[in-house]
């Protein structure tokens, strides 16, 4: 299988540097608060991305002082990769550092405490996406969206992203719950935030050459139209001066549309307006004589 966009997108990601402690804890919070499990007793979280496999323990050492463990390596049509803790004495620093304790365990919820600073929030988001988000494929569509089974942590997300200029939606799938976008602006300017601008100026470039593409297909249906519609008036011109002809005959006709039907007749692929141009007339006054021809042959019918 091939790298799809949103692991590249990942991969990205996890080049950033980890900064200030402050930034790498709340990245971590952003993991912890969208991975597989995070409770008092156990935190697994579950990954096919490499990239991330390797950032993990440098992370954890960074916000913690302690790197989270070796990863178990899952074998399948894609391999995973498995993290897993089980020591309590480490879970409860980890939940100490983010200020949850007693009720805050029965439900998790996102401690703003801990998300003051800018460059914190985005740190934040960047780790909810590395460890619960998705990027759709740009060439195909614009989709992007953060998942988690914590009913608060997700609307309290979609709070954050409110806060900080984003227009996000909101849904649930599964038991489930997701905030999302789905236009591209967006979606730029999420992945810009998160530290991904690569993966945000190949989502433009192509939004680029889609509308580029797009404008021409119109161009071309629009020409194709309009050289069809040429094509039957002149068919419909010709046909009516045959009409005359097999009847009263060319020389029947007044001077004037003698010479308009031996003109079209003799030019039977050019449009009306080539066709003025050719014969010194406006298109207008040659656009009458066309008529006049056609009325004629249609008494004669």
């Amino acid at each position: 299988m091939g790298v799809t966009f949103s692991i590249a997108t990942k991969a990205e990601l996890c080049r950033e540097a980890n900064g200030r402690k402050c930034c790498a804890l709340a990245e971590c919070y952003g993991l912890l608060l969208y991975c597989n499990t995070f409770t008092p007793q156990e935190i697994k979280l579950i990954t096919e991305n490499r990239a991330l496999v390797t950032r993990l323990p440098r992370l954890f050492r960074r916000a913690f002082g302690f790197p989270i463990g070796a990863p178990v390596r899952r074998p399948g049509r894609a391999t995973k990769y498995v993290f897993s803790l089980t020591d309590e004495e480490k879970i409860s620093r980890i939940f100490d550092a983010f200020g949850l304790t007693g009720d805050t365990l029965v439900a998790l919820h996102i401690n703003l405490a801990v998300l003051e600073e800018e460059c914190c929030r985005a740190s934040f988001l960047r780790g909810a996406f590395l460890a619960g988000g998705s990027v759709t494929d740009p060439a195909k569509r614009y989709h992007l969206e953060l998942v988690t089974d914590h009913f608060n942590v997700s609307r309290q997300t979609y709070s954050l992203l409110l806060e900080m200029g984003f227009e996000p939606k909101e849904s649930s799938r599964g038991g489930n719950f997701i905030v999302y976008f789905k236009q591209s602006s967006a979606i730029e300017d999420f992945l810009t935030l998160i530290g991904a601008p690569v993966a945000a100026m190949e989502l433009m470039a192509l939004k680029v050459e889609k509308d580029m593409r797009n404008t021409i297909n119109r161009k071309v249906n629009c020409d194709t139209a309009n050289v069809s519609k040429t094509v039957e008036a002149a068919m419909q011109q010709i046909q009516a001066i045959g009409i005359i002809e097999r009847t009263t005959g060319l020389d029947a006709l007044p001077q004037k549309l003698r010479e308009t039907a031996r003109l079209r007749l003799a030019n039977p692929e050019m449009s009306l307006s080539e066709l003025a141009a050719a014969s010194g007339m406006t298109k207008s006054c040659l656009s009458h004589r066309m008529r006049k021809i056609i009325e004629i042959s249609l008494t004669l019918k």
